[in-house]
């Protein structure tokens, strides 16, 4: 998309599959260097090979693989040294390693929702408050949020992900206003249905707590996108690189639904 990104530094968490392989696919495309993390190693080696082979003008050396989990401190901490030490420096982070399990809410234990917001609500936070004071220093850097739409419009099947959307939003919102004031602007995009194995598992596990089959579950997902088909992950990428480009230097504190026309409200 020629958004200028060509030698900034981007940090990708989730980034072996789905929506983070598509963000740390377009990045690298568009010239960043990029710091994929993944829980994964095998996979995400496997991610990064592809991007490389799929874009063979590009240098390898500006992918660095980082494995960890971000439930844990020392892996957030091993990220962003990991960029510094190897970049010099830290322009873009797009938070993106999250995911909650589906079921009947009586039936999920307590834990369920621990895991989702020790992983995606303290994973972000955490990533904000170690990468955000070395873009402070710069005085420059973009964040990006990838959220959710169960964060507005919850489902009874999923409860553990959307408190942890909506509160991820309320976030980004809030330290907008302070990050702001150094020039650091942050975003939130919430996918609706997008084509990912994640979302394949989901459907699996929203079936099961409905007591429905897997392919009446998938039909009644897709009768729920007015456009008729579920979201691309590439489209997510393109809309992650225009927030962290200067193409739209406004927008700051602001979350973008791309969903086929699914939320049903404002």
């Amino acid at each position: 998309m020629n958004l200028g990104l060509a030698g900034k530094i981007a940090i990708v968490t989730g980034a072996s599959a789905g929506i983070g392989f598509a963000c740390s696919k377009a990045l690298f495309e568009e010239g960043a260097s990029v710091v994929m993390v993944a829980r994964d190693a095998d996979r995400m080696q496997q991610a990064a090979a592809a991007i490389c082979e799929g874009y063979p003008a590009g240098d390898p050396s500006r992918i660095v693989t980082v494995n960890g989990d971000m439930r844990e401190v020392e892996t957030v901490k091993q990220v962003v040294s990991t960029a510094l030490e190897r970049f010099g420096r830290i322009d873009i982070l797009i938070n993106n390693a999250g995911s909650a399990r589906a079921g009947s809410f009586f039936e999920l234990p307590e834990e369920a929702f621990m895991d989702a917001w020790s992983l995606k609500l303290l994973g972000y936070i955490r990533m904000v408050k170690e990468a955000a004071p070395h873009m402070i220093q710069q005085r420059d850097g973009r964040i990006v949020n990838i959220v959710g739409g169960a964060g507005r419009t919850p489902n009874p099947t999923f409860l553990a992900g959307s408190t942890a959307n909506a509160a991820l939003l309320n976030f980004t919102r809030g330290v907008s206003k302070e990050l702001a004031k150094s020039n650091v602007r942050i975003n939130a995009i919430s996918p609706g249905v997008t084509a990912t194995e994640r979302a394949e598992r989901l459907a699996e596990q929203h079936a099961e707590a409905k007591g429905v089959t897997i392919d009446t579950q998938k039909a009644e997902m897709n009768s729920a996108i007015p456009l008729g088909h579920m979201v691309d992950p590439a489209e997510i990428a393109a809309m992650a690189l225009l927030l962290v480009s200067n193409r739209v230097p406004s927008i700051t504190g602001t979350e973008i639904v791309i969903d086929g026309g699914q939320q049903p409200g404002v």
